[in-house]
């Protein structure tokens, strides 16, 4: 893990254990899927989709039965028939809401897949399908039975992205474990699902839902005719699903810290939605009145807060700490860390503090790419926001759902005529000597950042 920070002990996770080879579906859960249709890593309905069907079948029943009595049938089963459809109706818009709010499970209801299944749903591994690249080994694009999850042929049924980790990594067993038993039982619209996962002999293996538009790291920094730019009101959505993620994590009932914030590990769906992916190095928060967890130091040079880098004290509010850097160089198109850049410039936080204090240095720091197209307003509230999330003290540092509600108070501020009419080069014009520089293409290369957002 070149660009980490260190190593970590899993003693506390629940180890996933599986006598033999494993069973096709023993915990299997096939009606799981995303809870839109949505598709790095699937497409389908959600968890609950199965009482929903039987809501919708009941209501049916009750409509038809009152009709078949005639226009005015007081028959005394029609009045049950329509209380269990009223109720019915009631559980349905419950599960809802609960999936929109997001909820954790007892256990993880994954589906176990063999490796023959696997094999067969990547067309055994083939190199034209995969996804990504990392320190842990390689995602590939996979199709299986939206229903039954069975692997089927190239281009039939539901996509799903397959992480294959590398057998010699020890570090990959215990971030394994941790995916299977942190994300196995979180779900929430803002976190990437896991959709099941393979341990067999020495394999390890993880499926995903597949998300289509890749990471936001790609879209930043990226070039390429694949890549275009992202508007501002598009990168305002993208961090208001993110925080609503993290903000998820920290509110429930024990406190998940992400431990791993970072552009490549935010991926997005067709429509752009944010999921937070990638819970290798996610901990249970602090217990028991305590405001820390003590921990060896993990995570992503330039991203990690400060107090846990030098202290091994993790903080819930360590999380808002690599919020910050990532809004940082949403503002910026910059990355948070780059050796292509002057030497003073290589950390972004430290270069740009100076200049989101400053109302007219601020413009010289905004993304170029933006060509003026964003509210002067609103630019100013997220450098605010973002040297509030970057404060030393995590005490100081806002909780996420202060930063969401933030953040969706910018949304609601539109491009003004004067700012539409800006010339692109009007706030950088002059300040563009100021400006990080880097070598071919501005937005550099970092040793720091894997290549792909899912395979670590």
């Amino acid at each position: 893990m070149g660009n980490c920070l260190g190593s970590d002990e899993a003693a506390e996770l629940e180890v996933v254990k599986n006598s033999g080879q494993p069973q096709a579906a023993a915990t299997a859960a096939p009606a799981m899927a995303p809870h839109k249709s949505e598709g790095s890593m699937s497409s389908g309905s959600g968890p609950s989709s199965s009482s929903r069907s039987a809501g919708s079948s009941m209501s049916s029943i009750a409509t038809t039965t009152g009709r078949s009595g005639g226009s005015t049938s007081t028959s005394s089963g029609s009045r049950p028939l329509r209380a269990a459809a009223a109720a019915s109706y009631r559980e349905e818009e419950e599960e809802e809401e609960e999936e929109k709010e997001g909820r954790i499970l007892e256990a993880p209801n994954l589906r176990i897949f063999t490796f023959a299944e696997l094999r067969a749903a990547t067309r055994n591994f083939r190199p034209d399908t995969v996804l990504g690249e990392g320190g842990f080994g390689r995602v590939y694009k996979g199709w299986v039975d939206e229903r039954t999850m069975n692997p089927t042929r190239s281009g039939i049924g539901m996509v799903v992205a397959v992480k294959k980790l590398n057998q010699e990594s020890v570090q990959g067993l215990q971030e394994w474990q941790s995916e299977v038993n942190f994300l196995g039982r979180l779900s929430h619209p803002n976190l990437v699902r896991l959709l099941g996962y393979c341990v067999e002999d020495r394999e390890l293996l993880l499926v995903y839902e597949y998300m289509p538009k890749g990471s936001l790291e790609n879209h930043l920094f990226r070039k390429g005719g694949s890549f275009e730019p992202i508007s501002w009101n598009l990168r305002l959505r993208i961090a208001i699903g993110a925080a609503r993620g993290l903000a998820f994590l920290h509110s429930s009932e024990k406190q998940v810290i992400y431990r791993d914030f970072k552009a490549s590990n935010i991926l997005l769906d067709t429509n752009y939605n944010a999921k937070l992916s990638d819970f290798g190095l996610a901990k249970n928060g602090p217990t028991g009145g305590d405001s820390h967890v003590t921990t060896r130091v993990m995570g992503t040079y330039g991203y990690a807060a400060p107090e846990y880098v030098a202290t091994g004290h993790l903080y819930v509010k360590s999380d808002v700490y690599g919020f910050g850097v990532v809004l940082l160089e949403m503002l910026t198109g910059l990355r948070a860390l780059d050796t292509a850049r002057p030497a003073q410039q290589h950390n972004l936080v430290e270069w740009a503090k100076p200049y989101l204090a400053d109302r007219r240095k601020l413009p010289r720091l905004v993304d170029p790419r933006l060509e003026g197209q964003y509210p002067s307003k609103a630019a100013l509230q997220a450098a605010q926001l973002t040297l509030r999330c970057l404060e030393g003290d995590p005490r100081s540092r806002p909780s996420m759902a202060e930063v969401v509600l933030a953040i969706e108070a910018m949304e609601q501020l539109r491009v003004r005529p004067r700012d539409e009419a800006a010339p692109s080069g009007h706030a950088h014009g002059h300040g563009r000597s100021s400006r990080p520089r880097t070598g071919p293409g501005r937005a550099g290369s970092s040793s720091h950042h894997r290549q792909s957002p899912s395979a670590r």
